[in-house]
């Protein structure tokens, strides 16, 4: 038994055989730099899926805002801390001045668990709507509303899913215009739908740049629609930014702001610490205020000083490095790479994606399209022997999955279109 095997087998045993692992030979990592990791045994990957290291892995000025909070001082939530009052007050200052208050807290699933609590405390109302392939987290009450993967728990009555347009297999035709109002039109049943069982909407919560859908092409006009049927049956928007903001889409800070539509709540996670544990929401201080009074909501390691320094500090780089043009830069050469590699295998029916967030929806080659799942899962893994690491998404797993740290550059890109070339070749 090798030692990954070996360690594999401890895992196992420790923490369960179901805690997921990403490839069919899972990848023993033991140190990163920038958009590469290391192995176990000295090999590196082109790491073209973790957006956690957000400005890239293990940034030294992160490392070193992160090393000088803690060698000075670690406290929970309840004192008075100057780097925290400041960044919350850096954050708060990139969204709509509508925007201006903010908590944190450790993980996405808490951001999205208070902002649902919130929406509910405001309007007087339970009802929840997402989109039918959908994940917002592992609380209870997210984890019931989860619709991309099997929970135990049952999909609860204050809740309704509504499908998310994707062009390239809903068009039929119809016209930007006609596509939005078809899918706006669910949107509106589903709150009828609520209000029939005597349920009053509390919030529509969506990823605007829907990732886990399959990072489908914008519809225009769709998110507007949907939000304003939404705000006149008397909910909230919230549009949960943990995979769409701090610049990945190269064209906007956050993903909402593509969409033209201001949410009334945003919530926050993976990128925001660079890889440290820090998360949260923005919504209105009148909101957070009489929530806060009423709830005495506290967060004993939410944005503690050593939290609030790494987030500070990944801002930084993202400033300083243009990181935001660097990701529209080479985000558009990766996409004419893609586009390319569309050209040349016909497996690829479909190339979407902005910024250095991008996926190649993988086909049989018959008139319906069919998904090319045990395919999309062979490129996954023939990339990892290869040496880049890429995940997928979607409702049938064939549309492969990148989003790599923002510093990824052209001669990173390079390698990923040859060897993704390599692997769409051999199947």
């Amino acid at each position: 038994m090798s030692s990954d095997e070996a360690l594999l087998e401890r895992r196992y045993h420790v923490l369960g055989r179901n805690a997921p692992l990403f490839y069919e030979r899972p990848v023993h990592l033991v140190s990163g730099k920038g958009v590469w990791v290391t192995d176990a045994d000295g090999r590196e990957y082109l790491d073209v899926y973790n957006n956690v290291p957000h400005v890239g892995h293990c940034h030294p000025h992160v490392v070193e805002a992160i090393a000088k909070q803690a060698a000075t001082l670690n406290v929970h939530s309840r004192y008075l801390h100057e780097t925290v009052v400041a960044y919350a007050e850096r954050l708060t200052a990139t969204f709509d001045s509508s925007l201006s208050s903010a908590v944190f807290t450790c993980s996405g699933t808490e951001a999205n668990e208070l902002a649902l609590r919130m929406a509910r405390y405001r309007t007087g109302g339970e009802g929840i709507i997402v989109s039918d392939f959908s994940y917002h987290g592992n609380s209870q009450t997210l984890a019931a509303v989860t619709t991309c993967f099997p929970v135990p728990e049952a999909f609860p009555r204050f809740a309704r899913k509504v499908a998310i347009p994707d062009p390239y297999r809903d068009r039929h035709d119809r016209s930007d215009e006609e596509l939005s109002n078809h899918f706006a039109a669910q949107v509106d049943a589903a709150v009828k739908s609520l209000q029939a069982d005597g349920i009053k909407i509390a919030a529509l919560l969506i990823d605007t740049v829907f990732a886990n859908e399959g990072l489908h092409d914008p519809v225009p006009g769709y998110v507007a629609k949907a939000v304003e049927i939404v705000r006149a049956a008397g909910g909230l928007f919230i549009s949960d930014e943990v995979q769409a903001g701090f610049g990945r889409t190269g064209d906007a800070m956050w993903g909402h702001q593509l969409s033209g539509v201001v949410p009334d709540i945003a919530t926050l996670g993976k990128p925001m610490g660079n890889g440290h544990p820090i998360a949260g929401l923005v919504g209105p201080t009148d909101l957070i205020d009489s929530f806060g009074l009423a709830a005495t909501y506290f967060n004993t390691f939410g944005g503690n000083p050593v939290s609030a320094a790494a987030a500070s500090a990944m801002l930084d780089v993202l400033e300083r490095e243009h990181l935001l043009e660097n990701a529209r830069n080479v985000g558009a050469y990766v996409k004419t790479g893609l586009r390319a590699l569309a050209d040349k295998h016909s497996i690829v029916g479909n190339v979407r994606g902005r910024g250095l967030f991008f996926g190649l929806d993988l086909v049989k080659g018959d008139a319906d399209r069919s998904p090319a799942t045990a395919e999309t899962k062979r490129v996954m893994n023939l990339m990892r022997e290869n040496g880049v690491l890429i995940s997928r998404i979607g409702r049938h797993d064939n549309i492969l999955k990148m989003r790599p740290p923002m510093v990824f550059a052209k001669e990173h890109a390079d390698r990923l279109l040859a060897t993704l070339d390599d692997a769409l070749a051999s199947i």
